[in-house]
């Protein structure tokens, strides 16, 4: 990983602390891919994708969230939660940071 792309998740995993948001895990990998960081929201565990785009050219952090990317990340949950004896409530959030470092919080992203 890049120093920007470190950067950007030190400060989205302080952000979400900051939120009472309970960090689990930085940068879980596995075969199907990786999630940036998992954290406690209360009963529910957060997958939370960090994106930061250094321009709005070709529809900000939030439009680098494609099909594809959501499916690799909900396979890697699933296999984080593989290990778990009971499944808790879930959800994927995107953390997005803009280029003057203002932070954009998105809950349940993934859904529709």
């Amino acid at each position: 990983m890049n120093r920007r792309g470190e950067s950007a998740e030190a400060l989205a995993a302080a952000f979400l602390q900051q939120n009472g948001l309970q960090l689990v895990a930085r940068n879980y990998r596995c075969r199907f891919g990786e999630i940036d960081l998992i954290a406690r929201d209360g009963k529910t565990l957060v997958f939370a994708e960090v994106r930061m785009r250094a321009s709005d050219e070709f529809g900000g952090a939030a439009a680098s969230i494609t099909a594809a990317k959501r499916a690799k990340l909900t396979r890697a949950a699933r296999h984080y939660l593989a290990a778990s004896p009971r499944t808790p409530a879930c959800r994927f959030d995107a953390v997005l940071i803009a280029r003057d470092g203002a932070i954009e919080w998105i809950k349940n992203a993934f859904e529709e």
